[in-house]
């Protein structure tokens, strides 16, 4: 057995583990990457990145669908799935080079293929091959689609994130079971590449985000052809002859519902399992690991990062802000703390939905007066132009103009979103942003719309009136 001691020693090769692998290189410490299965972990190869790409595909094929009215002519769109599937894995292959293991070990890191173990709280073997006598340990597992107990759910094959992108047939129909962001979009994505798609979801589907925002996308899925069933309760799967019947419960009593492929997208569970948290003293419960505002577990020498870390969102860019946190702490020493307000998140459906900060019942939860801001697309000039005029921004702020939070429904909300999250970042007045020059026409002006809202009352006081006609005397 190889006995290594480096100063840091990362377990997990997903975006998170990455990116604490490489900035601790780049400052010429010594560190050790485990990874058990592929470089780039779900992000690059089950998650964001396959994702966005089968996306892409289905938005391509929409555009053709609806140009007519701009004055453009299509034959019926053909869809080559064999085709998409190849682009798909394309854009894995073209940024997996980024995350491999020949990059990390050209960058000093030294990457380990195989199973991580703790022996003892100082100690973690892979295999009887290696054993890692590290300063520092972070865990960075991430997390794995759950399985709901679901009758009948394993009697047959069904779908997952890490699964449904290895499809070589387009579904006739697939049902999906969740309404969150993962099932929403992909349920757009095969609806506007020609599946039936049924959508059961057991509260109201994207819960978490404002209702008043999240009803406009299920709209536009509702007008694309996708059917949400919801509440609803699936009591059962029934898998045969190359089809899959689920019975559920909802308003209208038991119903059965019948299609051809079945995705569960009903929540991650995190991945501590076989890590042997118990010989090290890490604590963890069954929403991952227990960390604290620093993210360090109960044992002072390791930290817990991304999705397998407890009560912490599952956002490839939570995970690397994370990373940026412990290399702070563990190599600067310097005071650190999680502030998930000033982590954004976007389901990339059409239009995306993209919020950052407090919502506004969050911000009412918490106590604050608030003022709320809002503005609509259709009275954007590049929205007109572009037909993209389905959606707004709500803008919220403390009664002194403090912003925060913001969320935005419409095209390019994944990209205007990052404005607001600088503002809340640096607790921003909505004044800032009402003095920026933005260039013209763009969607951000959308955002700025909103800001100058925020006086138009003050504008009809009488004080104010009294004020600019006394200026007026002076000429």
């Amino acid at each position: 057995m190889e006995i290594l001691k480096p100063d840091i020693c990362v377990i997990g090769g997903g975006s998170g583990g990455l990116s604490v692998a490489a900035a601790a290189a780049a400052f010429g410490v010594p560190v050790v990457l485990i990874e058990n299965h592929k470089m780039g972990g779900d992000c690059l190869n089950t998650g964001c990145v396959p994702s966005k790409a089968l996306l892409a595909a289905a938005k391509h094929a929409h555009t053709i669908q609806s140009s007519a009215p701009f004055g453009v002519s299509a034959a019926a769109v053909a869809v080559d799935f064999a085709k998409v599937r190849a682009h798909v894995q394309s854009v894995i292959a073209a940024i997996a080079p980024v995350d491999s293991a020949e990059r990390f070990a050209g960058l000093g890191v030294r990457v380990i293929k195989g199973h991580a173990t703790f022996k003892h709280k100082s100690t973690v073997a892979v295999a009887d091959q290696f054993e890692i006598r590290a300063r520092r340990f972070v865990i960075a597992t991430g997390s794995t689609p759950a399985l709901p107990p679901i009758p009948g759910l394993d009697g047959g094959p069904c779908l997952t994130n890490e699964s449904i992108f290895d499809l070589d047939v387009l579904p006739a129909h697939l049902i999906v079971i969740g309404g969150g962001p993962i099932g929403l979009e992909m349920a757009q994505a095969f609806r506007r590449l020609g599946s039936a798609v049924t959508v059961c979801e057991a509260a109201r589907p994207l819960a978490k985000d404002d209702p008043e925002c999240a009803a406009i996308v299920l709209d536009q899925l509702e007008r694309d052809g996708v059917v949400l069933r919801s509440p609803v309760k699936v009591m059962s799967v029934a898998h045969g002859a190359g089809k899959v019947t689920l019975t559920i419960d909802g308003a209208k009593g038991e119903e059965k519902i019948e299609g051809t492929h079945l995705l569960v997208a009903a929540g991650r569970k995190p991945t501590v399992d076989g890590l042997g948290l118990e010989a090290a003293g890490i604590r963890y419960e069954k929403s991952g690991i227990v960390v604290d505002k620093k993210l360090k577990t109960s044992n002072r020498r390791v930290h817990a990062i991304g999705d397998c870390a407890a009560g912490q969102l599952q956002f490839t860019h939570a995970a690397n802000y994370h990373a940026g946190l412990v290399i702070r702490n563990a190599l600067f020493r310097l005071p650190v703390k999680v502030n998930n307000d000033v982590i954004p998140w976007v389901t990339y459906t059409e239009p995306e939905l993209a919020q950052a900060g407090l919502s506004e019942a969050e911000a009412r939860k918490r106590g604050y007066k608030i003022r709320l801001l809002r503005w609509p697309y259709h009275d954007n000039d590049r929205a007109q132009a572009e037909r993209t005029t389905h959606g707004h921004i709500k803008v919220v702020t403390t009664a002194k103009g403090t912003v925060l939070g913001a969320t935005i429904v419409g095209a390019q909300a994944g990209e205007l979103i990052a404005t607001w999250t600088l503002a809340i970042a640096q607790k921003l007045n909505i004044r800032a942003m009402t003095g920026i020059v933005l260039p013209y026409p763009t969607l951000s002006e959308i955002g700025k719309r909103a800001a100058i809202d925020y006086f138009t009352p003050s504008l009809t006081k009488p004080i104010v009136r009294r004020i600019i006609a006394w200026l007026r005397l002076f000429g």
